[in-house]
């Protein structure tokens, strides 16, 4: 038997919870249909710098001949290292306000002043590995039966004039040698230029 008045109790309780299922339904069906209606989320652009829009990574040189590598971006950070040969190319790998954070050949990063920084393309021989160490030729025309115009050892930097994607138009200049000494070198062969890389 129900308590006196319970009809009353249980009708109240019973409209109560039609609505709150009504409600309930009815917020789930709002979700599903902004969600649908959602505009897509646009991830930022994959390899674009956020300050630049320019790519990342991208090569860069020394703009001068003491540059001090930071810990982060800002000349609150320590340094961690003076470079102090203008023209090293460098690997810009991230941003931040005027701040850019590059890598060097030898693998180590850090921050630097954008101002620091130039455009202007370069690269630096890499080390042969193997046993055969000879000096990487730099020959005549982009054949590897050209004459050489000169031989360069590991660690010797050049201005990048050009790249096809398998041959670079490198110009250098060489203690003991008068002027310039302009020339192609496999591009596989340098640092400062991405593999099939073709720069005009």
């Amino acid at each position: 038997m129900r308590p006196a008045g319970g009809s009353r109790f249980d009708e109240e309780d019973s409209a109560t919870m039609r609505l709150v299922r009504i409600a309930l339904t009815a917020a789930a069906l709002a979700c599903t249909g902004a969600a649908e209606a959602a505009p897509p989320v646009v991830p930022p652009e994959a390899g674009l710098g956020p300050v630049t829009k320019l790519p990342l990574p991208r090569y860069a040189s020394l703009k001068t001949d003491r540059v001090n590598l930071r810990e982060g971006p800002s000349k609150d950070h320590r340094t961690l290292w003076v470079f102090q040969r203008a023209g090293l190319p460098v690997e810009i790998v991230a941003e931040f306000e005027t701040w850019r954070r590059i890598r060097d050949s030898e693998g180590t990063e850090g921050w630097v002043l954008h101002s620091l920084l130039s455009g202007r393309r370069t690269a630096i021989v890499n080390a042969v590995k193997g046993p055969d160490r000879s000096a990487v030729p730099l020959r005549a025309s982009a054949d590897d039966g050209a004459p050489d115009e000169a031989r360069l050892e590991a660690g010797v930097i050049g201005s990048v004039k050009s790249c096809t994607g398998t041959w670079c138009r490198l110009v250098v200049a060489l203690p003991g040698r008068r002027g310039d000494v302009d020339g192609y070198i496999r591009q596989n062969r340098l640092w400062g230029v991405y593999p099939d890389e073709k720069v005009q």
